[in-house]
C-alpha cells in the first residue's frame, strides 16, 4: 500500500477523500466494477425542500429507498437551523426502509424508530407539506410488523400528506 494517503487503488474525490464510485445495486451495495448498477444520486444534488420530498418519495415508490436516503441526505446536510433535524429524521426513515429491503430486521426495526423520534417534534406544525405525524406513525408501525416478524413484502412511507 505505501505511504499513508498515496493508495491509488481507492477511489478519491478531487480533495484525496476516499469515495466509491463502484456502481451500486437497488440496494445501495457495491457490486463489482464491470456491472451495470442502478443510476447514483449525484453527491452535489442541491433540491429544494419540496423537489427533496418528491423525488425521495418518486425513488421509495420505485423501490429505490437507499437513493431516495441519499437526497434526504443532501438536503438535511444543506441545512441549517431549526429544520436540520427534520431532514436528518426524513433520511433516517429511508435508510430503515433500506435496511429492511436488505433483510436486517435490527437496522430496520432502529432507524424507523430512531427516525420516527426524530421528525415527531414537528408534527404540531409540519413544514413543506409533510405528513409528520402520519409518516412517524407509519414507521413506528412499519418497524412493529418488522419485531413481531411480520414485515411487508414491500414496505413504503409516504412523506407528503398528498402523498407525492
Amino acid at each position: 500500500m505505501g505511504e499513508r494517503g498515496t493508495d491509488h487503488s481507492r477511489d478519491r474525490d478531487e480533495h484525496g477523500r476516499a469515495h466509491n464510485a463502484r456502481p451500486r445495486d437497488a440496494s445501495g451495495r457495491p457490486l463489482p466494477r464491470e456491472a451495470a448498477g442502478v443510476d447514483r444520486v449525484p453527491e452535489d444534488l442541491a433540491l429544494s425542500p419540496a423537489e427533496s420530498l418528491r423525488e425521495a418519495q418518486r425513488l421509495v415508490e420505485a423501490g429505490l429507498p437507499f437513493q431516495a436516503h441519499e437526497v434526504l441526505e443532501g438536503t438535511w446536510k444543506a441545512t441549517e437551523g431549526a429544520h436540520r433535524p427534520l431532514w436528518q429524521g426524513l433520511a433516517q426513515l429511508a435508510v430503515g426502509l433500506t435496511h429492511l429491503q436488505r433483510g436486517n430486521a435490527t437496522g430496520a426495526k432502529a432507524l424507523l424508530r430512531r427516525g420516527a423520534e426524530r421528525i415527531e417534534p414537528f408534527a404540531e406544525d409540519p413544514p413543506h407539506g409533510i405528513d409528520v405525524a402520519g409518516l412517524a406513525g407509519q414507521a413506528v408501525e412499519l418497524a412493529d410488523q418488522v419485531q413481531d416478524g411480520r414485515p411487508p413484502a414491500r414496505a413504503r412511507l409516504t412523506f407528503l400528506q398528498d402523498g407525492g
